[in-house]
């Protein structure tokens, strides 16, 4: 549905998609809840949300990434705590329903304090598209002011999600692996707020890998401590 020219998530030269593409997109989904199948209805009918919400979000009869506040929520709540939640119910051997609360809100919010980033240097072209973007609402240094106060809120709700089992060792391995992003991104926002040309693709694309590849480490060495316990 987006035909970019500018750079857009890790493309700094995006191709133009095609009905191809379109079909590809169509079969892969179709598989995807069909594989659902094998793991619960409940997986089913999380897998069709998410399809449903993130062709909402981008059709062009929808459209709901043009509005600021709905685009951005739709993005943290489906790509944070619903996947959270369909992987939490899809990996328990009693397929669960029972999800935890806190760490549901901390995967919406790690989501929500990085992605108005990935907008930050689109504010032009989205416009010409139609698309307000929260990171436009924000302005440049408000989109760092206000990622940085949500980061803040993600690493409470991580907290109380290893304060709540007794394991706050744990939330000391998150924050010491989240040291590399948070650093980079305080000398971002300073680069930025001397130099507003500094909110480009290039700084963007790093911070997205980033907090990706923090985030990452940071799981796996959690997954690694489980299995001595």
């Amino acid at each position: 549905m987006d035909r970019d020219e500018t750079p857009i998530g890790g493309l700094s030269k995006p191709l133009q998609p095609t009905k191809q593409l379109f079909y590809v997109t169509i079969i892969m989904d179709a598989v995807a809840v069909g594989l659902s199948l094998i793991i619960s209805i409940y997986f089913v009918a999380g897998v069709l949300l998410y399809i449903l919400a993130s062709r909402a979000y981008s059709y062009r009869g929808i459209r709901l990434k043009k509005y600021p506040v709905t685009g951005y929520l739709i993005v943290i709540i489906f790509q944070g705590a619903l996947t959270f939640l369909l992987s939490y119910h899809g990996s328990s051997v009693d397929k669960t329903l029972a999800i935890p609360f806190w760490p549901a809100v901390a995967s919406s919010l790690l989501i929500g304090g990085y992605y108005p980033l990935t907008q930050i240097y689109q504010h032009e072209e989205d416009l010409k598209d139609g698309v307000v973007t929260i990171s436009y609402k924000l302005g440049k240094k408000g989109t760092f002011v206000f990622c940085g106060i949500v980061f803040a809120l993600a690493t409470a709700a991580m907290f109380f999600t290893f304060d709540e089992r007794g394991q706050l060792q744990l939330f000391f391995i998150f924050a010491v692996c989240m040291f590399p992003m948070i650093f980079f991104f305080m000398q971002w926002m300073v680069r930025t707020w001397k130099d507003q040309t500094k909110a480009d693709f290039k700084n963007s694309l790093r911070m997205n890998l980033l907090a990706s590849g923090c985030t990452t480490i940071c799981f796996l060495i959690l997954i690694i401590m489980k299995g001595f316990e």
